[in-house]
């Protein structure tokens, strides 16, 4: 048991690694619908069709769309007819209503013009349903005519003619009310029942079948432009193909294949990482970072897949490539953007045009975000984006169509949604950094102010720390343009290696001003006490002022392991008779494990050094450069670092340059005879 539990801790990165890309894969499955047709054509409407010329197999019958059934139902609806029953008697009920008023002569002769004009249409119809565009017949017992329906009277009608007849408006108005009111009788009425029956017979009657396509028969060619009716057609092969062939279909093994697609890409992205030696892998808060980004992204995809595949170009993929290049370097970037887009491209329709698009403008932003140190460079992406969508667009229709005809507008609104999106990088960059514990050169230039609390207060209480701090950060960031690396990153780390001086700084020389030195009085191991207590308070302030790990590497590491060399060998000056513990002297570290913080390792060392030259001369300067480069070098204080020989060499010429430039050496040219 124990032999199994010390073999699990051994191999614990190991474990972590696997479990982290079961779960991804387990999630990545499960959030996508279950597409799982045996036969999956890449397709959308509007997109072209680039696979071969496909012919159908067999016959096929196209079942209509539900939109095209809807149409026409509608179609049905509106061209359905009215059916209208006659009375007969009305025209005579109306005249005996008319007899029984008492008018006088004009309105008696009005009224029997009024009911023969209105009986001697059509008909009268108090109030029917709206006609415009329908058949209308009238009924007598059995026997049916179709009839216009403007000839058929209404109340309306009957109030006009009156008004035209009678000069009175007021006359008219009343006259027009009587006979509307009181004496005329509906001659036709509106027969619901039977116009119901006739609409339920032609819906009866609709085929929901649009066409036939024969064996053999071209479906679709290759470069062709996808319509309605091409895509009913592939959609309705495809269901055919899936219900001949669904007794061995296997719905284990569909996920099986889909879950070693998306291993073998992860696994791919692990030997590229591996081959080039990334310190990605040494991280496992920033693998657990990467596969994180993957899972969201294909969870944001998937959500758009479930609601309309349509709007799949809305998603702002790109905001991996963003977010990849922000934290690590161009070439993980790439890698990881491209293993996400294959393994997401294998879960959606149309997977080249999809895959096309993102490969493309993942590409594009990576290079724009070469350098993200200002806000408005996510504009710039932004607009990149929306650039490199709308080109990809136009290009697909022209290289097809040979027109700008077919360009939808529609399109460049997903893509300018989707370069707005891709603007969330921002907010996310600061949430990832909390959530992962990583750092930004965003934030890099946050506290790189020398107004932030912990710089003013070291400028405060200890001025000359403040100073060299300074002259170090400058240095240091030149210095790492110069080999490679990041130089922010190396002038930060400069700008706060020393903080640690602010809980004791009158024991540290450049901030002696007054000619009194405190060591003078206590004994060396306590002052070799509190000259490498201060590495201990710097870590200690910076977790006070909430200071990145990455800056934090800096203030442990900048002395590494080496010994406080002059109060060590005082003690043994002055105490040869006594052991003295070379413990008691020596900086905690660890050695810096970066190109950054072993620059300035040396730059910090050399600034001080050469400071208590008597004589700065080319002489003087090279010599002691030389010196503490090589006494770091023969303790084995850079034995951790990827510096290489050249990096060292380059470093002494460049340091060596910077120093007398600082104090103002001339160089001496030989003298020609």
């Amino acid at each position: 048991m124990k032999k199994f539990l010390s073999y699990i801790i051994s191999h614990l990165r190991i474990f972590y690694l696997i479990s982290l890309l079961s779960v991804t894969v387990a999630l990545i499955l499960i959030m996508f619908p279950d597409n799982y047709s045996r036969v999956q054509y890449n397709y959308a409407v509007g997109s072209f069709w680039h696979g071969d010329d496909l012919y159908s197999p067999y016959d096929l019958t196209l079942i209509k769309s539900e939109s095209e059934n809807n149409k026409d139902i509608q179609r049905a609806k509106e061209e359905s007819t009215r059916y209208f029953t006659i009375d007969s008697t009305a025209e005579e009920k109306a005249r005996q209503r008319a007899n029984s008023l008492n008018l006088n002569r004009s309105e008696s002769q009005l009224v029997r013009e009024v009911v023969s004009l209105v009986y001697g249409s059509e008909g009268y119809a108090i109030d029917y349903p709206e006609m415009q565009g329908h058949h209308v017949v009238v009924l007598s017992g059995n026997i049916g005519h179709e009839i216009n329906p403007e000839s058929i009277m209404t109340p309306i009608d009957v109030e006009q003619f009156v008004a035209q007849a009678i000069s009175d408006s007021a006359k008219a108005n009343h006259l027009s009310h009587l006979i509307v009111d009181s004496i005329l009788y509906p001659s036709i009425v509106f027969d619901q029942q039977r116009t119901h029956l006739e609409l339920d017979s032609r819906l009866s009657q609709l085929a929901y079948s649009s066409k036939m396509i024969q064996k053999d028969e071209l479906i679709v060619a290759k470069g062709q432009r996808i319509d309605e009716e091409i895509a009913l057609a592939l959609a309705t092969l495809e269901q055919e193909e899936n219900h001949r062939t669904i007794d061995q279909y296997s719905i284990f093994l569909h996920y099986l294949g889909e879950a070693l697609l998306c291993i073998i890409a992860f696994v791919a992205l692990y030997i590229f990482l591996k081959n080039i030696r990334h310190p990605m892998l040494d991280d496992l808060k920033k693998v657990s970072f990467a596969f994180f980004i993957v899972i969201f992204i294909s969870a944001a995809v998937a959500l758009v897949v479930r609601t309309d595949p349509s709007l799949l170009l809305i998603v702002p993929i790109c905001v991996v490539p963003i977010l990849m290049r922000i934290f690590f370097d161009m070439r993980v970037a790439l890698y990881i953007h491209i293993v996400a887009v294959i393994i997401i491209g294998n879960m959606v329709p149309n997977s080249y045009e999809f895959i096309f698009y993102q490969l493309v403008s993942g590409m594009m932003s990576i290079i724009t975000v070469r350098n993200f140190e200002k806000r408005s460079s996510f504009f710039a992406v932004a607009l990149v984006i929306f650039s490199t969508y709308s080109l990809i667009y136009v290009a697909g229709v022209l290289s097809t169509d040979g027109s700008f005809a077919n360009i939808a507008a529609d399109r460049f609104l997903i893509f300018f949604i989707n370069a707005i999106l891709t603007l969330l990088a921002y907010p996310l960059i600061f949430l990832f950094e909390r959530m992962f514990g990583m750092t930004t050169n965003l934030t890099l230039m946050e506290i790189s102010s020398t107004n932030t609390p912990a710089l003013r207060e070291l400028s405060q209480k200890a001025p000359g720390t403040f100073q060299h701090s300074m002259q170090v950060a400058n240095i240091a960031e030149d210095l790492i343009n110069e080999i490679g690396g990041n130089a922010l990153l190396a002038k930060v780390g400069a700008l706060y290696h020393d903080i640690g001086k602010i809980m004791a700084p009158i024991y540290f020389t450049e901030n002696q001003n007054n000619g009194f030195n405190p060591h003078d009085n206590i004994d060396y191991e306590e002052s070799a006490h509190i000259i490498t207590q201060h590495v201990r308070d710097g870590v200690a302030l910076a977790k006070k002022y909430r200071l990145p790990a990455e800056i934090t590497d800096f203030i442990r590491t900048h002395h590494g392991t080496t010994v406080t060399g002059y109060f060590y060998a005082q003690a043994k000056l002055h105490h040869p008779e006594e052991e003295i513990n070379i413990a008691d002297f020596r900086y905690l570290g660890p050695t810096p494990f970066s190109r950054e913080t072993a620059v300035v390792m040396l730059v910090d060392s050399v600034e001080a050094a050469c400071k208590s030259l008597k004589n700065h001369d080319k002489q003087s300067i090279d010599r002691m450069v030389d010196n503490i480069i090589n006494d770091k070098i023969e303790h084995n204080q850079l034995n951790n670092c990827p510096l290489t020989l050249q990096d060292i060499t380059r470093i002494r010429a460049y340091i060596k340059q910077r120093m007398m430039s600082i104090y103002h050496v001339r160089v001496e040219y030989p003298v020609k005879n």
